[in-house]
């Protein structure tokens, strides 16, 4: 039986395979060490090219890392926007949601979310991109989806960019909490589909409950005691 492309070594693969060769080789070494101590001569290493031919294609490593967050969390959005053209609002909303608990639950968001939470800070150029082509345009298209909802009364009257937000947390971090590798795996217990059916029933009835329920919230006195000790006087 012939051997699939993806067995072969990285060294035999064609010329035109190299730029995607080379990602997912800094992928690996982003991942393993982090962003600041990569090193091009590493990448290389891994791709199976020489630090000169990662240059033909890649002036640096923010350049490799913009092009892996294309690849990944643009390419998720994108796939979102695709999404949003029929269907009613809460249907629309199913799916773009569907879409992004998959890709949060994949070990390249792991990788992504680790880097962005702990490096990024140290790259501003690249903190202004991943706000503006991930955080940003991710917020657009869910905040799209929710004022079509409240526009068509199926959702209740609420800030869509609020709601965005909310929704974004919510999906991030039960994913963390869901993931193995994290120090607080709280859901390990549980399968992806058993989550997200949580998360998707629990998040569409906060957006059709009526005002009503969210009065003693609203009125909730600012004196309470916290339940975190060590923040109480």
């Amino acid at each position: 039986m012939p051997k699939t492309k993806s067995a072969q070594p990285k060294w035999r693969r064609r010329p035109e395979h190299r730029p995607q060769q080379i990602i997912e080789a800094a992928f690996e070494v982003f991942g393993e060490c982090g962003l600041a101590k990569s090193r091009l001569e590493d990448i290389a290493k891994r791709a199976g090219v020489s630090k000169g031919t990662i240059y033909l294609y890649f002036p640096n490593k923010e350049d490799l890392f913009r092009e892996m967050i294309r690849q990944t969390a643009v390419a998720t959005i994108e796939s979102g926007e695709k999404t949003v053209t029929q269907g009613t609002p809460t249907e629309q909303l199913c799916a773009v949601m569907r879409g992004y608990w998959k890709f949060v639950r994949t070990p390249v968001f792991s990788t992504i979310y680790r880097l962005v939470l702990g490096e990024l800070h140290q790259f501003p150029d690249l903190a202004r991109f991943y706000a503006d082509e991930v955080v940003a345009r991710g917020l657009k298209l869910f905040s799209g989806i929710i004022r079509r909802g409240v526009e068509t009364g199926e959702f209740r009257e609420i800030d869509p960019m609020v709601a965005a937000r909310m929704l974004v947390a919510l999906t991030i971090m039960n994913g963390i909490w869901r993931d193995e590798q994290t120090g607080v795996p709280l859901l390990r217990h549980k399968k992806d589909e058993e989550v997200f059916r949580e998360l998707a029933h629990f998040y569409l009835h906060s957006l059709t409950a009526s005002e009503g329920a969210f009065a003693q919230a609203d009125g909730a006195p600012s004196d309470t005691v916290s339940f975190l000790p060590f923040y109480n006087d």
